[in-house]
C-alpha cells in the first residue's frame, strides 16, 4: 500500500470514528454532560501520558513551560476545545444530534470568515458567494428552529477558532492533546472531587459497562486525533478538506435514522443550502489547488529552460 493510499485510510478511519460519536456519548448516560466531559479530560490526560512516556518522548514539555506565548496560545486552544467538547456532550445528550452536525458542517465556512477577518486573507468571488449561502441556511434554520441553532453556531466557531490557533503553533498532536487536556485537568478533577462529596457523582454507580465507557473516554478521544495526524502527514489538503465531510454526514444520519430526530421541510431546505455552500466552496477549491499546481509546473519548466540554455 502507497503512502498516501495509508493516510487515506488513517484520515476515513478517523473521521468515522468521529461520525459515531453521538452513539457513543449517548451509551454515558445518565452521567451529565460535565461530568462526562471531566472524565474525558482525565482520561485523555492519563492516556496520552502513557503514550508519551512509551515513546519516551517528553522533551516538548520543557520548551512548552520555557514559552510562555507557546503557553499562551496553548491555554486559550485548551479552553476552546473544553468549550466544544462541553457543548458536543450536551447536544447529543439533549437529542440534538442533527444541530451538531450541522455545527461541523458549517466549520468551514466559518474558517473562511476567520481567515478575513482575524488573518485579512482575500477571499475569491465563489468562496463569497458559499459564504452568503451558508448565512441565509443559517437564517432559515434559525426561522425553523425558532431561535438561532446555537449549539451548531458555539461548535462551528470554537473548533474553527481552535484549529486558528493550531495553525498558529507547531506541537504535533499527541503533544498538544497533552497540554491542552493537563490545563483542563485541575478545574476537571475539582468538579469531579466537588460531585463525589456531594454524592451527585454517576461514575461508577451505573453499570459495569458505563465504568468502563467512561473510562476508554481517553482514548476515544485520543485515537482519532492521532489517525488523523497520520492522514495530515500523507495526504494533499484538498483530500482532507473532502474527507472532513464524512463525520457530519454520518452524525446526522445517527440523528435522523438512529434516534428519530425530526427533519421538517424547513430544516431540510437549511441543509440543503449549507451543502450547496459546500459544494461551492470545495469545487472553488480543487479549482483553485489545480491552477497552482499548473502555475508551479510552468514556472519549473521555464526555469529548467532558462538553465538548459
Amino acid at each position: 500500500m502507497s503512502d498516501e493510499r495509508r493516510g487515506y485510510l488513517y484520515g476515513l478511519t478517523a473521521y468515522v470514528l468521529w461520525g459515531f460519536f453521538p452513539i457513543y456519548f449517548k451509551l454515558l448516560r445518565p452521567s451529565p454532560p460535565l461530568e462526562i466531559l471531566s472524565h474525558r479530560i482525565i482520561w485523555s490526560v492519563l492516556f496520552v501520558a502513557l503514550l508519551l512516556t512509551v515513546q519516551h518522548n517528553w522533551r516538548f514539555l520543557g520548551r512548552v513551560l520555557r514559552t510562555p506565548r507557546l503557553l499562551g496560545g496553548i491555554s486559550v486552544a485548551a479552553l476552546l476545545i473544553g468549550v466544544n467538547w462541553a457543548t458536543y456532550i450536551y447536544g447529543v445528550n439533549s437529542s440534538r444530534v442533527v444541530e451538531t452536525a450541522l455545527g461541523y458542517f458549517i466549520t468551514p465556512l466559518v474558517v473562511v470568515l476567520l481567515g478575513v477577518t482575524v488573518q485579512r486573507e482575500r477571499l475569491r468571488a465563489w468562496q463569497w458567494i458559499a459564504v452568503g449561502i451558508g448565512g441565509l441556511a443559517v437564517a432559515i434554520l434559525t426561522v425553523d428552529y425558532g431561535h438561532l441553532p446555537y449549539i451548531a453556531l458555539v461548535l462551528a466557531a470554537s473548533f474553527g477558532s481552535y484549529s486558528l490557533i493550531k495553525k498558529r503553533m507547531s506541537l504535533p498532536p499527541a503533544e498538544g492533546l497533552f497540554v491542552e487536556s493537563a490545563v483542563l485537568a485541575l478545574p476537571a478533577l475539582g468538579y469531579l472531587t466537588w460531585l463525589n462529596l456531594a454524592g451527585d457523582a454517576e461514575f461508577g454507580h451505573v453499570s459495569a459497562q458505563h465504568t468502563a465507557l467512561m473510562l476508554f473516554s481517553g482514548v476515544a478521544t485520543a485515537v482519532p486525533l492521532l489517525l488523523f495526524a497520520g492522514a495530515a502527514n500523507r495526504v494533499p489538503l484538498v483530500g482532507l478538506g473532502i474527507l472532513q465531510y464524512v463525520a457530519p454526514i454520518l452524525q446526522l444520519a445517527c440523528g435522523v435514522l438512529i434516534y428519530h430526530e425530526p427533519m421538517p421541510a424547513a430544516r431540510l431546505a437549511g441543509f440543503g443550502l449549507v451543502w450547496i455552500a459546500l459544494i461551492i466552496f470545495t469545487v472553488d477549491g480543487l479549482r483553485s489547488a489545480r491552477l497552482r499546481a499548473t502555475a508551479r509546473s510552468s514556472e519549473k519548466q521555464i526555469s529548467e529552460a532558462g538553465t538548459t540554455a
